[in-house]
């Protein structure tokens, strides 16, 4: 019967998780797929043998205090290539990277029920208690409009002051409770006018929606 490598939870908070895995020789894991983005720190030399979907098989070397990287969605079983010599390491797990893709897939949808015309779909981005500050206005901040009923009625009145409007060139970061989008406005005004803009929105969340939508645009001189 084949060991199974063994888990040593050093840290877990809201940030990181830090687990050290042990593996008697010729012990693995099992299959699993990593939720999180993740760092690999080798506390010993050796070698890895790595089951991959499809019946792939790679290997991956230990040098250790070497560290290595890998990205969310890595699904493999990991099995000490050694039949003698114990291997261990320290997996260093960025836990808030999830919410992180949540609110970055969030921004996403925005744009594209703003590029769908689709109001419902707007709201559907926004917080029960949510703000928009459009990028002019009276206030410093634009002109602020409160609440679901107010967001809604001035995401019409974009629809409506631009018959054909179209938000492309879109990038999308996250970074705490904080996420900005960039992005390139083309439309044409109900009196025919063109406009071909550069902006941005800054994004504060509550959960995963959006509690604040705080708008900026180029002036063309």
């Amino acid at each position: 019967m084949t060991e199974t490598a063994k888990p040593v939870v050093h840290l877990e908070d809201d940030r990181f998780k830090v687990t050290e895995w042990r593996f008697a020789p010729g012990a693995e894991t099992g299959w699993h797929r990593h939720e999180h983005d993740y760092v690999i720190v080798p506390l010993t030399d050796g070698t890895l043998r790595l089951d991959l979907p499809g019946d792939q098989q790679a290997e991956a070397r230990l040098t250790q205090g070497v560290p290595y990287s890998r990205r969310v969605g890595v699904e493999h079983n990991v099995i000490n290539g050694s039949t003698t010599a114990p291997l261990s390491f320290l997996e260093v797990e960025v836990v808030d990277d999830a919410q992180a893709h949540r609110r970055k897939a969030t921004m996403e949808r925005l744009m594209a029920a703003f590029n769908a015309r689709d109001l419902e779909g707007l709201m559907a981005c926004m917080s029960a208690h949510c703000a928009f500050h459009a990028a002019a206005g009276p206030e410093a901040e634009g002109t602020i409009h409160r609440g679901p009923d107010a967001v809604r009625a001035a995401y019409a009145a974009i629809f409506d002051a631009f018959p054909q409007a179209a938000w492309t060139e879109g990038a999308h970061v996250v970074m705490g409770d904080t996420g900005l989008s960039t992005w390139r406005f083309r439309g044409t005004t109900r009196e025919g006018g063109a406009i071909d803009v550069r902006g941005c929105d800054v994004f504060a969340f509550d959960g995963d929606l959006i509690a604040l939508k705080d708008s900026y645009r180029k002036a063309r001189g």
